[in-house]
């Protein structure tokens, strides 16, 4: 007998007070449900995970008014005892992905018992009933029930490892992804993602490349199209050199061929992936990378380039962007996607976490309505809280800036603070997910990104430069702020350098749209740190020196004499005066460095200064303005002093 340990479990009614609230279920109709049964005198036998489910949906509401006993998962042995009578019908796999014609063939030695009731003394533990009614109580019509459940699951700590597999292979998706946004949550609470199968590098490029190929070429915008035709291109170049082809003359085998066939796999994915990144904004391109394997790919490379977070998280945006599409949800959970996204919420890395934060976010339409377009990422809460979010804190990069490095704690040069090596452990990545989280628990804090450039030299997507204007990038992000439910609740907006110009045109074409309304009339209060309201010296110089650096468009909007930049200020204030905004604003007073040549105040204090509000001169300077050296800096305990005052009432 190939059956290494079994266990009989012998039956005793466990409670008397009233009958069980649901019938057991007939063999017959269980024969109805499985196709494939093998019966052996009074034993069935099932594959592990459908008996799992078949257990779930039938079980009694009360654990202790069911006649079915309990499930018993060892590592290799899987028991359901279902008591009766006189006798006991055992359900038995040794191995919880064998199926039912994988154990026939296997030529096991299967038992079957009569067992009589006087031989019973056994009693079902409690927190084996616990689980499984926790399990049912996940899938109850009722949202409190079901979200409380879950909470139950996540925060006992006494679990056994064969129950987290319980629950790993029983619970439904929206169990799972509600797991996965539980905070501390246990990753073995999850079923691993597919083993990836070993493969050629050029090979998942291959695949990479005949991904994009299948998607829609024509009638696309501009900047997908150019993302697409500079991966194509240079995946084709770089596929070519590792087969040994066109870079190496034939394949010739010259040690300067090897090399190249040996350097650019990951830069062909990283091309490839961010090509997928444009267009995973359209919702008809996500079905199509979704009929096409798209999620099992983006997994398989994932798992293989874990030494790359680069291309981990352009991955990770992808998800999140598809994640929009409720449609595919369920196809995102099946590549086993959750369990990925729950380890990388863990990861120390901001970036990396709040891209997991926003695909799952995305995911769980049972406690979040707003939904989170590509560049708006939620700081906090990333987990699912009970805590009730009484405000919205907004905060908008500026001119080379990004949703995280902006607002990170300021760098401390440790030859000349000798104390810094021993705070080293409290430096914070982004000071708003951090300190502000902890100070002010009751806000959600969002971080939006966009793309800005000092020179036309480095644009990412060099076709249709209006789309670098403040005008395009307000009406941009106005959608998608809408999206993320900004406006629905009193809201403070805190931006830095160019980030203000872009807050206050996104409230001056808000005040004139019906739809955008909310925005305007929720805004509390306005954060300005070295905005330039009247121009910046950045694009003096960057002009004078226009041919050597072919400024951005949005550089050359900081002019002192745009027209553009006058009219925005006079708009804001005039109706920024109506709506009796509370501003803030900072001001530095030191140079900042540009290259090792340049050295520019690049917002004088005249120009910060915007006509309302309190005005700060600080001693940093442009760059650090917004980074405060620590919690107790003047910097950011003057910024939380605001945000308090002005969200009194809701906090």
């Amino acid at each position: 007998m190939s059956v290494a340990a079994y266990c009989i479990f012998c039956y005793r009614q466990i409670g008397t007070s009233g009958p069980a609230t649901k019938k057991h279920l007939p063999w017959n109709a269980i024969s109805k449900i499985f196709p494939f049964l093998l019966y052996r005198k009074h034993c069935i036998f099932l594959p592990f995970q459908p008996l799992c489910q078949l257990f779930l949906q039938h079980v009694a509401t009360s654990c202790l008014h069911a006649r079915i006993l309990m499930i018993l998962q060892s590592q290799n042995l899987v028991v359901l005892v279902v008591g009766q009578i006189s006798q006991f019908i055992f359900f038995y796999s040794m191995n919880r992905n064998m199926t039912v014609k994988m154990l026939i063939n296997s030529n096991l030695d299967f038992i079957c018992f009569l067992v009589k009731e006087q031989f019973s003394t056994f009693d079902v533990e409690d927190h084996e009933c616990a689980l499984w009614l926790l399990l049912r109580r996940c899938r109850s019509e009722d949202k409190e029930v079901r979200l409380q459940a879950v909470r139950d699951l996540a925060n006992n700590t006494h679990w056994h490892g064969y129950q987290y597999s319980t629950v790993a292979q029983t619970c439904d998706q929206r169990t799972a992804i509600g797991l996965a946004r539980s905070k501390d949550i246990d990753l073995r609470f999850f079923l691993p993602p597919p083993l990836p199968r070993i493969k050629n590098d050029y090979l998942i490029g291959d695949e990479l490349r005949s991904l994009l190929v299948s998607l829609p070429q024509t009638d696309l915008d501009p900047c997908v199209q150019y993302f697409t035709s500079l991966a194509l291109r240079e995946s084709s170049q770089v596929l070519a050199a590792q087969r040994g082809g066109l870079w190496c003359f034939g394949g010739s085998g010259l040690p300067y061929c090897e090399t190249l066939s040996k350097i650019p796999s990951e830069t062909v994915e990283l091309f490839c992936l961010q090509a997928l990144v444009q267009h995973s904004k359209v919702s008809s391109h996500c079905d199509k990378i979704e009929a096409k394997g798209g999620l099992q790919l983006l997994q398989r490379i994932y798992q293989q380039r874990k030494d790359s977070g680069k291309i981990q998280r352009n991955i990770i945006r992808i998800i999140g962007n598809m994640a929009l599409e409720e449609r595919l949800h369920s196809s995102i959970v099946r590549a086993g996607w959750v369990s990925v996204l729950a380890e990388a919420m863990k990861s120390p890395h901001v970036i990396q976490s709040s891209h997991a934060s926003r695909a799952l976010a995305n995911l769980d339409r049972d406690t979040v309505q707003e939904k989170y377009p590509d560049g708006v990422y939620i700081l906090h809460p990333q987990y699912r809280s009970s805590q009730p979010i009484r405000a919205d804190i907004l905060f908008v990069h500026g001119l080379l800036g990004a949703a995280f490095k902006t607002w990170r704690q300021q760098d401390v040069d440790q030859h000349l603070d000798k104390k810094a090596s021993e705070g080293e452990e409290d430096y914070t990545q982004c000071w708003p997910k951090t300190w502000l989280a902890s100070d002010c628990p009751a806000l959600r804090i969002i971080s939006v990104e966009y793309d800005t450039h000092w020179s036309d030299w480095k644009a990412k997507c060099p076709v249709e430069a209006h789309r670098k204007s403040i005008a395009y990038r307000s009406n941009e992000l106005l959608d998608k702020l809408k999206a993320a439910g900004i406006g629905d609740r009193p809201l403070v907006w805190v931006s830095h350098s160019m980030g203000g110009l872009l807050v206050k045109k996104m409230l001056v074409d808000a005040s004139k749209n019906p739809e955008m309304d909310k925005i305007v009339n929720n805004t509390r209060g306005i954060i300005f740190y070295s905005v330039p309201h009247h121009g910046s010296q950045l694009a003096e110089y960057s002009i004078n020196a226009r041919y050597l650096i072919f400024p951005s468009v949005e550089v050359k909007e900081l002019s002192k004499d745009s027209p553009a930049l006058k009219e925005l200020n006079d708009d804001f204030l005039s109706f920024a005066k109506d709506k009796k905004f509370s501003v803030l604003s900072f001001a530095e007073t030191l140079p900042t460095h540009i290259g090792s040549m340049i050295k520019l105040h690049v917002v004088p204090l005249e120009s910060a200064k915007l006509g309302i509000g309190d005005l700060i001169p600080v001693d940093v300077n442009h760059l650090n303005i917004c980074k405060p050296k620590k919690k107790d800096a003047f910097l950011y305990q003057r910024t939380l002093k605001f945000i308090r005052d002005v969200l009194a009432q809701e906090l």
